[in-house]
């Protein structure tokens, strides 16, 4: 059986590198891992010295070309879906799209289809292309916004060694209840999950260390805009930290405005509340500030089907060209909405 390749990727021993051992140019020059480079060692074309097969332990000669060749992968166990997607960027190495709010990136146990993977399997299979699906990281289901996917392991290996180090920069744009107490700072509150429900996670000292930085970037009635970055990349970190300040996401059904666990505002009916909240048990009502407070909070939870938050910027180093990529998503409609929405109420004040 014929094995398939990828392109390769090379790399011209200048003269100052004369002499070298070729283990020591794959792994200080070209950032090969150790991992990687066990595999290329066991195809025939994974490792070539000026187009012949040899051993990592020879010595490289100013003006050598030494290439690496990843045999071609699919992702046999996702089944191929024409779901559209928008792509920001594509080459042979990597592929950015802008993900769509409601839908996984990844199959997942008892969720096999109608993913972002069945829908890149799907256009890849078009155009006869064989790339097996590797997203550099997750988007949660309900977040839009850019998504980087690896096409091969070097690049994979590439773009996560950068995030490791802090060298990648993600950004986001969220839609809170409330305004930050200052209009810029960090959240520095380690994560793990919540023992009660171990679909949530909750800031607490036994968490993982998390680190997110905001900046507020317009004030409304009740709610703001804040630019988000992250330092670490928890499950949930964006949406637990921003609760933990008091400023919950708009939207958010999972982490809501902890005035929904106080009781109903006034005059609202019951069903409604119940409706609302999924709890129907609570009957306290509230009057005065927190009753208009809790009525403004629950119309912004109503105006969008989900977490009003997306990943508006990531920035990194391509792994083989080594040049700085930046790429930006444009809001998806439901946040464009909600955002003039709320810039109306800020103007009619």
């Amino acid at each position: 059986m014929t094995t398939s390749y990828y392109s390769p990727i090379s790399y011209q021993v200048p003269p100052s590198e004369d002499g070298w051992l070729l283990k020591t140019i794959l792994q200080k020059r070209m950032d090969v891992s150790r991992k990687l480079l066990s595999r290329l060692k066991m195809t025939d074309q994974g490792i070539m010295l000026n187009g012949e097969r040899v051993y990592i332990s020879v010595r490289v000669a100013a003006g050598d070309t030494v290439e690496i060749r990843m045999e071609q992968e699919t992702s046999e166990d996702i089944m191929p879906q024409p779901i559209p997607f928008e792509i920001l960027y594509e080459d042979e190495h990597l592929l950015v799209v802008n993900k769509a709010a409601g839908i996984i990136v990844h199959p997942t146990h008892g969720h096999y289809t109608d993913t972002l993977a069945n829908g890149v399997v799907y256009y890849w299979a078009q155009k006869s292309e064989q790339f097996r699906f590797r997203p550099v990281h997750r988007l949660d289901q309900e977040t839009s916004g850019v998504l980087v996917i690896a096409k091969n392991p070097y690049s994979h290996q590439h773009i996560s060694e950068q995030m490791i180090a802090g060298t990648v920069d993600k950004r986001y744009n969220a839609w809170v209840h409330g305004v930050p107490a200052a209009p810029s700072g960090d959240i520095d509150g380690p994560i793990d999950r919540d023992p009660a429900e171990p679909h949530r996670r909750i800031v607490t000292p036994e968490g993982y260390p998390s680190l997110t930085r905001y900046e507020v970037k317009e004030v409304y009635p009740g709610a703001a805009k804040v630019e988000l970055k992250l330092e670490s990349g928890r499950t949930h970190q964006i949406r637990v930290h921003m609760g933990s300040i008091g400023c919950p996401l708009i939207g958010d059904g999972m982490y809501r405005h902890p005035l929904y666990a106080k009781g109903v505002p006034a005059g609202v009916p019951q069903a409604q509340i119940a409706e609302e909240q999924a709890q129907p048990k609570r009957v306290v009502e509230l009057d005065g500030a927190e009753s208009a407070q809790l009525k403004r909070i629950m119309e912004l939870d109503a105006s969008i089907p989900r977490q009003a938050l997306h990943a508006v910027r990531l920035s990194f180093q391509h792994p083989v060209l080594r040049t700085e990529l930046v790429f930006e998503a444009p809001l998806p409609p439901d946040l464009a909405l909600l955002q003039e929405r709320l810039q109306r109420d800020a103007a009619r004040k």
